[in-house]
């Protein structure tokens, strides 16, 4: 089995990329091969809206026909067995490269009957990490509910993980921050306490979606 993640963090070492690393350990001890993609070392157009995937009888039909560095990953897509998608939430959405990975899925949507043009079905794990707390993260919703119906409809299996209340730098007193200040106490306590229990979350998915397509 094969199971690729793709990182939308511009982070290497992100409360992103821990979680991601870790769902892919879970996948890695149930046997499968896994592979830990940063998008945001890759160059990458965002969709172009010429509808050559969409063209009837056209020779790019189901295919998009711009190369860049998303072309080779729509192999390791179609190869899956499953796949992780992490981003944080930047300004009230996913990062630029990972809105950009999910505007290029487009060509597996079809416009005949709204369904995949994928042939199989590929366990989904959507990892959000942001830096509200659990009751504040209520803003990010309606966002994070919109990229889990697309994954749904492309993929026909997606799950969710939230890592909250991350720390946006190591140390708030670099830069202006007087309003975040105030919320250093209450993140220390999330990450010795809870982000524990989420990478533990993160580990068990990647163990499941693995295990379960045995």
């Amino acid at each position: 089995m094969y199971v690729p993640a793709f990182n939308g963090s511009p982070r290497k070492n992100s409360t992103t990329f821990k979680l991601l690393k870790k769902a892919l350990d879970g996948a890695a001890s149930q046997g499968a091969e896994t592979e830990l993609i940063h998008l945001n070392e890759l160059t990458m157009k965002g969709c172009q809206a010429c509808f050559s995937c969409k063209k009837r009888g056209g020779k790019s039909y189901g295919e998009c026909v711009q190369r860049d560095d998303m072309t080779p990953l729509y192999e390791k897509i179609e190869r899956a067995d499953a796949l992780f998608l992490g981003s944080p939430i930047y300004f009230g959405a996913v990062t630029a490269p990972a809105k950009v990975f999910i505007e290029r899925l487009y060509p597996y949507l079809s416009y005949r009957d709204l369904t995949s043009n994928l042939p199989k079905t590929i366990k989904t794990g959507l990892i959000f990490t942001m830096g509200a707390n659990d009751e504040e993260m209520a803003i990010f919703d309606q966002h994070i509910r919109f990229n889990k119906a697309i994954f749904r409809l492309l993929f026909g299996s997606v799950e969710i993980l939230l890592g909250t209340d991350t720390f946006h730098v190591e140390d708030y007193s670099k830069i202006v921050a007087d309003f975040l200040e105030t919320m250093v106490d209450r993140k220390l306590k999330h990450r010795k306490e809870v982000f524990p229990r989420e990478c533990d979350n993160a580990f068990e998915m990647g163990a499941r979606f693995v295990k379960g397509s045995e």
